[in-house]
């Protein structure tokens, strides 16, 4: 019989998995412009990596409820089920025309002045981009947010304000479930509130308690006598009554 093998049996050990580092993921719409916000991540919470990306208006909720992203600065309506919102600030409309259109010698146009217009409907030219696209083709007029019509920045279009017509909210959105001190740190940053304030988690951290500064005169070691310059008085406290009966 063919001897069996006795080689010792060898066990696969392997080294213990490394502690997985919290990472904040955030999207955002276009016409949002995040720096400031990051910048004042970075500077507070530098030990929690920050990425962000850019969502279109259709996939703003999605990225939140498939876990693609923590937050997400959206432009409202959402749908709030299962979602905490705060609203942000309200976005200027305007209305883009192709270059060489009369609009371009105002300022500001009315809403009610475009009545004789061909207003293209932006969401089913497939998002924003593609209807400037369309309108500098010269097939019509779209109504966008300003920070949207300056990010994609069409060539041989023109853009006005407009007056008469329903501005546009940014909101920061997050699962509600999901809310924990990180999530909370970025909220009270783009909230402003400064980094010593009482709401923010990194401010609530208990802070290490200074050592004493050491005793610069020693320990046991009394403080010497100052010596006294001038002889005391006698006569100091006496009435004037005493000081004449004493002379002769």
């Amino acid at each position: 019989m063919p001897a069996e093998d006795e080689s010792p049996e060898t066990h696969d050990v392997s080294a213990p998995a490394e502690a997985t580092v919290r990472e904040l993921r955030f999207a955002f719409v276009a016409g949002v412009t995040p720096g400031k916000w990051i910048r004042r991540w970075e500077e507070r919470m530098p030990d929690v990596p920050l990425r962000s990306f850019m969502s279109d208006d259709g996939a703003q909720e999605t990225v939140l409820r498939d876990g693609t992203a923590d937050l997400s600065f959206v432009r409202l309506p959402v749908e709030r089920e299962g979602l905490s919102v705060i609203r942000l600030y309200e976005e200027q409309p305007v209305v883009v025309a192709p270059k060489g259109h009369e609009i371009s010698v105002f300022e500001e146009v009315a809403l009610e002045d475009l009545s004789a217009e061909t207003l293209l409907d932006v969401q089913e030219l497939g998002g924003a981009e593609m209807a400037l696209r369309v309108v500098a083709s010269g097939a019509g007029l779209a109504i966008l947010p300003m920070s949207v019509a300056r990010h994609f920045n069409v060539k041989d279009t023109v853009a006005r304000k407009l007056t008469g017509a329903p501005a546009t909210e940014i909101g920061l959105a997050w699962p509600s479930e999901a809310t924990d001190e990180v999530i909370e740190e970025f909220i009270g940053i783009v909230r402003g509130r400064t980094a010593a304030s009482s709401r923010q988690p990194s401010a609530q951290q208990e802070k290490p308690k200074r050592e004493p500064k050491p005793d610069r005169r020693g320990t046991g070691v009394k403080k010497p006598k100052v010596a006294q310059r001038y002889a005391p008085n006698p006569d100091k406290g006496r009435g004037k009554g005493s000081r004449k009966k004493g002379k002769r």
